[in-house]
């Protein structure tokens, strides 16, 4: 398994796709320290009356919300690349055991991603505290159970990625799916009528930031919210079940 995770770790570290996935996360960490910026100058330029009714979306999610599809399309590449390139045979014959493959790219996806995630949240916390200041701008409270979850949402993502990588072996197609699951798919969840908008909703990624933090999800857009533990285990099948169906696909399917 050592072995596996050190050429699964080579291979994701000397591809491009890792290196413009991650200036992806760099350039929006910068817009969102712009975004700081902007407001704080805005908040100075208000009338005293005016600034209690400003309002902005927490920085630190909105950059991690971006990271949800960058690092989701990371996982997708991390596996759909071996198999455009034919790389996936000559892997396959080093390490013949092919969910031991799975494991480790899942592994290997799965640190960086969580890395991009928490260094994403927690450096955009910081630019955005020591931009802002003290000026009390509703939105830019810390909420550092929130950025950690988010961080975890984006490793689950890539996870995701690779899963839907793996069983579709097509990277346009898996980005597709990705990318529903993490704008189309929440569009059309509020176009339901309820109470089954407000159900669907709390079963989505992005809901079960506020969910697993313990807020309930009053602020959320996506419906009432679960329980923290009901969250925790949703978001777990997110990983581990669409993963699973990977590993069993790719140990019974011919390698094209």
């Amino acid at each position: 398994m050592t072995d596996a995770l050190a050429a699964e770790w080579l291979k994701l570290r000397t591809a491009r796709s890792t290196g413009y996935c991650l200036g992806v996360v760099a350039l929006f960490i910068a817009l969102m320290a712009v975004l700081a910026w902007y407001a704080a100058h805005l908040w100075d330029g208000l009338p005293p009356a005016r600034r209690s009714s400003m309002e902005l979306s927490s920085l630190p999610e909105l950059a991690c919300w971006v990271d949800y599809l960058v690092m989701g399309v990371l996982g997708v590449l991390a596996i759909t690349s071996e198999y455009s390139s034919g790389m996936i045979r000559a892997t396959l014959t080093v390490l013949p055991r092919r969910r031991t493959v799975l494991a480790a790219k899942a592994g290997v996806v799965a640190v960086v991603a969580l890395a991009a995630g928490e260094v994403t949240g927690f450096t955009v916390l910081a630019a955005a505290r020591l931009i802002v200041g003290d000026r009390p701008i509703h939105g830019q409270e810390p909420h550092v159970g929130r950025i950690v979850t988010a961080g975890v949402v984006v490793m689950v993502f890539a996870l995701l990625g690779l899963s839907l990588g793996t069983l579709l072996r097509s990277t346009a197609g898996a980005i597709v799916v990705v990318a529903g699951l993490w704008h189309i798919v929440p569009v059309l969840v509020q176009l339901v009528p309820e109470p089954w908008g407000d159900r669907l909703g709390s079963l989505l990624p992005a809901a079960l930031v506020e969910e697993i933090a313990g807020s309930g999800g009053q602020n959320s857009i996506y419906g009432k919210g679960l329980p923290p533990a009901a969250a925790v285990a949703v978001l777990v099948a997110y990983a581990v079940v669409p993963l699973g169906a990977a590993g069993i696909a790719l140990a019974r399917r011919d390698v094209p």
